[in-house]
């Protein structure tokens, strides 16, 4: 009798059919994880790279220089090259469309913006954007920690899905592209961004933006999220404000002797949460947290009241924002009417308006909706990928960076789903399958693109899109 051998999951692989993958060309074998790509994702999953806005300015610092440079490593064996590698500057924290909390983490946290870094890895020599494909994928996660493991086809850890399981099947379609397209590297140039700052809120201000204000996107930009392989040429974008009562304490002896900060901002929500959904099309309104105090024997005069706005396109953020603001002031005055006879509340009622104050966390975001019938044919004709219903929900990422970047086309592409894949929350997996037929895709991609290129087809510009261009309705905001 002889031992068995000795199991390697690694190498293993799901006995169940995997079904038809995404851009698989008829006859040409599908993508497969090596061995090295699949301990690269472990080994990137077992690096703990949440961010100061979500572990705190007195939590661990994120590991992203050490999994950028993994990523690196095993990326130059495919011949790319690092052309920037560097923490963003300060300035771009004063730039529009920063939000608050960015800046005051910043402020209270002295190495924020230093153990952030972001990178951009090269394929071959600089080439013109119309003959380049950009992608973005982002190595930052939400607080928590799972160990990284994998089992029956099934890789678990935080990031698995959300991105570091995508980054690393962007990984395996590239080595496989590379070895399908010889034009790749010499005549066709790939660029992929690996950044910080996608979670916790900071919607890309210190990330993706000033990468894509310094040139580093192509004529196709790909934004590795999960999208269920679906093609999302859209995001949305979020406005975060801040009702505020700034009025007097009393005690519960005397309960009309203060402000009731309670019961003015719990009039508030409940008047924003009748009024302000269906105001503007596609837009949602998220009524989130409200805060005065936690006693029972207090009236609390000051508090606050946060709302989350997302919306489908820039022009639609705009009427969104100031829709609250007239609502806002309609909700004061049915406050006021309501309660001007109840002795407890007359004082609170009188002075609503005074003791009440509004501004914006974040605002003046753009958001994304991307047309042009060029890559479209592109992607489906000539890549065999799928373009999500028109009615399917939008959500907020770093993709709204490049809404306004000339003779470009972005799409949100990626394997996997938030939900069902855990994504944020404790049992976050990604399935080998899904990685592999994301590969598969990204390899049908590049070599579509590819074939354009050589053949001198791509246009130099896309038709160009109005500000406020028609987006579906729908959308939801993920990292706002």
């Amino acid at each position: 009798m002889t031992d068995a051998p000795a199991r390697n999951p690694l190498t293993e692989r799901p006995t169940a059919p995997l079904g038809a993958r995404s851009g698989e060309a008829a006859g040409a074998a599908a993508v497969t994880l090596t061995t090295a790509e699949r301990e690269l994702l472990l080994r990137l999953i077992g690096l703990p790279t949440a961010g100061p806005l979500e572990v705190g300015p007195d939590g661990p610092r994120p590991e992203l220089w050490a999994a950028q440079r993994a990523y690196a490593e095993a990326a130059a064996e495919l011949g790319f090259t690092v052309v920037h590698h560097a923490a963003a500057d300060p300035a771009v924290l004063e730039l529009d469309g920063v939000p608050v909390t960015v800046r005051e983490a910043a402020a209270a946290t002295p190495d924020f913006l230093e153990c952030q870094p972001s990178m951009v890895l090269r394929l071959g020599p600089e080439l013109p954007p119309e003959r380049t494909v950009m992608f973005n994928v982002h190595l930052d996660t939400v607080a928590g920690f799972e160990l990284p493991r994998y089992a029956d086809g099934r890789f678990h850890g935080r990031g698995a899905i959300d991105a570091k399981g995508p980054a690393v099947a962007l990984l395996a379609g590239l080595r496989a592209a590379r070895a399908a397209v010889p034009a790749l590297g010499e005549r066709v140039g790939v660029l992929v961004q690996l950044v910080a700052g996608e979670e916790g809120g900071p919607m890309g201000v210190y990330g993706t933006r000033p990468l894509v204000a310094a040139g580093y996107t192509g004529r196709l930009n790909v934004f590795c999220e999960p999208t269920r392989q679906l093609l999302l040429p859209r995001s949305t974008a979020a406005a975060t404000a801040r009702v505020s009562v700034a009025g007097q304490d009393s005690i519960d002896d005397r309960p009309g002797g203060g402000h009731n900060a309670t019961v003015l901002l719990g009039h508030l929500a409940h008047h924003l949460a009748r009024h302000l959904p269906g105001r503007v099309t596609g837009g949602r309104v998220c009524v989130a947290g409200l805060h005065t105090g936690t006693l029972h024997n207090k009236v609390y005069g000051s508090g606050h009241l946060l709302l989350n706005l997302a919306y489908p396109t820039t022009e639609a953020g705009r009427a969104l924002q100031q829709a609250l603001e007239d609502e806002l002031r309609a909700g004061l005055a049915s406050f006021t009417e309501t309660f001007a006879d109840l002795p407890d509340f007359a004082l609170t009622a009188r002075e609503a308006a005074q003791v009440t104050r509004f501004d914006w966390l974040k605002r003046g975001l753009p958001a994304l909706a991307s047309t042009d019938p060029w890559a479209e044919r592109l992607l489906t004709e000539g890549a065999g990928l799928r373009y999500a219903p028109a009615d399917a929900d939008a959500f907020t990422c770093d993709a709204i960076w490049t809404h306004d970047v000339p003779g470009a086309y972005t799409v949100v592409y990626g394997p996997g789903d938030l939900d069902a894949n855990g994504a944020h929350a404790d049992g976050e997996h990604a399935d080998l399958a899904d990685l592999e037929s994301f590969a598969t895709g990204v390899r049908a991609l590049l070599t579509s693109f590819a074939r354009a290129s050589e053949a001198g087809d791509p246009p130099a510009t896309p038709p160009d899109q109005p500000a406020g261009a028609t987006a579906p309705a729908g959308g939801t905001s993920r990292t706002a």
